[in-house]
């Protein structure tokens, strides 16, 4: 959450002035600064919003998402760093896409679980929103691990976002009892990048 303006801090928002204009979805939006005394810092927080359940505590369809991004790991190819990856998108229409971690000798080449997935979603379901993703991923050993998007893929998932002009839902697993659910991407990528 932020907050404009600290009675501890000196700063006042009295004189709101905007400093320069940011381009935003077709749009530009003035940034605005706060005046403050005796050159204080004015500090700014923002919390990230999410729930955690057990595994026995999650919906029947996020259970049968789960499930679909468990067996989405099968299908990684990931001989470089044995971690292999899923991820299953349900769509609006209630169709499910499933993706995986493809590695290549060529590191940049190779693309996470939840881009393939989300990509994949995309084409084969042009216009149709992403409703929920989930994120699944297989240690060396080959039992679960805990899973969580880099920050391109949370990129993505702001972009697809932007483009459905809706929120998704993130359901990350990191244990049987201890799943995290993220409504909307902002709650992890506060300052997505936009043009």
């Amino acid at each position: 959450m932020s907050s404009i303006g600290d009675r501890n801090s000196g700063c006042s928002p009295k004189s709101m002035l905007p400093i320069f204009a940011i381009y935003n979805n077709l749009s530009f939006s003035p940034l605005k600064r706060t005046e403050c005394k005796d050159n204080k810092k004015m500090e700014k927080t923002h919390t990230i919003s999410y729930q955690e359940y057990a595994i026995e505590e999650l919906s029947a369809e996020d259970l049968s998402l789960l499930q679909a991004a468990i067996k989405a790991t099968a299908t990684s190819y990931a001989p470089y760093s044995n971690f292999h990856v899923g991820a299953a998108v349900l769509m609006a229409d209630g169709s499910v896409v499933m993706g995986s971690n493809q590695e290549n000798a060529a590191y940049p080449s190779g693309l996470c679980a939840e881009r393939t997935a989300l990509f994949s979603a995309a084409a084969q379901h042009p216009g149709v929103a992403v409703r929920t993703i989930a994120i699944v991923a297989r240690n060396p050993q080959g039992t679960l691990a805990p899973a969580c998007p880099c920050g391109a893929c949370r990129q993505v998932m702001s972009e697809q976002e932007l483009r459905q002009s809706e929120k998704m839902r993130v359901i990350c697993y990191f244990s049987d009892a201890k799943i995290l659910i993220f409504e909307g991407i902002e709650n992890l990528l506060p300052f997505g990048f936009d043009m």
